[in-house]
């Protein structure tokens, strides 16, 4: 049982080390992204 509850600490510490960025919270750059990446079939429409 003391392993189990050592385990169960181990992962609960290192859970709260996570620090996840949610994408609703990237702003400029995730925006930025999306309309690079928006833009590039309509890129390529126009050269066909």
């Amino acid at each position: 049982m003391a392993q189990q509850k050592r385990w169960i600490a181990s992962v609960t510490r290192e859970a709260a080390k996570l620090d996840v960025k949610m994408p609703w919270t990237r702003g400029a750059r995730r925006a930025a992204f999306i309309a690079r990446r928006n833009a590039k079939p309509a890129l390529r429409a126009a050269s066909a």
